[in-house]
């Protein structure tokens, strides 16, 4: 060859390598894992889905040489929206989405457990419209979720069958998970609520511990074991489908690495201390308040990260009470979720 024409195939080598660096940097994938992962969190200011913020406040998903967009979309079944529609890799929700959808012919699989506990509490509003003392006192009435299909309507769905009644015997309203679900407790807009901290502490101080009646609490032990008789019960997760964590099983693996180091910060360190580290707006501008919410959700936040197949069976079993499809399907709990990507 000549050294006109080597010149000219060197140049060319040259040209596609730049080329194909810069496809990598555009895409933020090399080897096949992304760089760039999207979290929709349903909910960001809910404790719920605390340890999503907090490893980011905690640098621990840079550590991992990740760039994680979270994006707040305010409740569960809209962040699965958002990912069956591909505007986000990964969903902050809840395990029973998994199951949900795996009866709908959709494989999604949970990868972390960040809450053992689910912490939701069933309140009767302070200016309810009738006297409601017990559940079974829901029928008929208008009771808030943070939005329809969101696995605080089922946990609504699930009492009310348990207590005798049909699933759709109270009416469902989508209140948000935030200040509007204060608000709608506050002004009456609804009778009575499932609802997450802090929202459920900011209504307790504003209103008065007294005029809040608790019907259902499962922000302790102690309530899992009374509402659905199991020590744990996976409620918040990582999940996403099973081609992406497929395709991204680096990423996979960091992700489950930064979020179980944040699970372990969080059972090291005091309630102050994590609040500390949050965004301040998350706490409605009651620091005390945020505090004590903390506090009662510590013990809800599950350090090894771990699903446990007794409380993988109950969330079916629960599920399978009040949604049809699920109850008819065979369901495959082991493709719902995975430890395999722990470290």
């Amino acid at each position: 060859m000549s050294p006109g024409r080597r010149n000219h195939a060197g140049a060319a080598v040259v040209a596609v390598l730049a080329l194909m660096l810069a496809l990598v940097g555009c895409t933020g994938r090399a080897g096949g894992d992304a760089a760039t992962v999207r979290i929709g969190v349903g909910g960001q200011p809910l404790l719920a889905y605390l340890p999503a913020t907090l490893a980011d406040r905690l640098g621990y998903y840079k550590d991992e040489g990740l760039d994680v967009r979270l994006e707040d979309l305010q409740a569960g079944s809209k962040a699965l929206q958002a990912l069956q529609g591909g505007s986000v890799d990964v969903v902050s929700g809840y395990y029973d989405h998994t199951i949900q959808m795996q009866a709908k012919g959709r494989e999604l699989t949970s990868f972390v457990n960040m809450l053992r506990y689910p912490s939701v509490v069933l309140a009767v509003s302070p200016k309810a419209s009738r006297p409601i003392n017990s559940i079974a006192d829901l029928q008929g009435a208008k009771v808030g979720v943070t939005a329809p299909g969101s696995s605080t309507d089922f946990f609504l769905k699930y009492l009310l069958v348990r207590s005798g009644l049909k699933a759709d015997a109270a009416s469902v309203a989508g209140i948000g998970g935030g200040s509007t679900a204060v608000a709608a407790m506050e002004n009456g807009q609804v009778d009575a609520a499932v609802m997450v901290d802090p929202s459920f502490s900011l209504l307790t101080k504003r209103a008065g511990a007294d005029k809040v009646r608790i019907l259902s609490d499962t922000r302790n032990a102690e309530g899992v074991r009374d509402g659905f008789g199991v020590t744990t019960y996976p409620a918040s997760v990582l999940y996403s489908s099973k081609k992406w964590l497929k395709d991204n099983e680096g990423t996979t693996r960091k992700l489950a690495k930064a979020m179980t180091r944040t699970l372990r910060w969080i059972e090291q360190h005091s309630v102050e201390e994590i609040a500390d580290r949050m965004p301040e707006q998350y706490a409605n501008g009651d620091r005390q308040v945020y505090v004590d919410a903390i506090a009662h959700a510590k013990s809800a936040y599950n350090p090894d990260g771990r699903v446990h197949e007794d409380g993988a069976n109950e969330v079916l079993t629960v599920l399978s009470q009040f949604q049809p499809d699920v109850a008819e399907a065979k369901i495959e709990l082991s493709k719902t979720y995975t430890n395999d990507y722990l470290p």
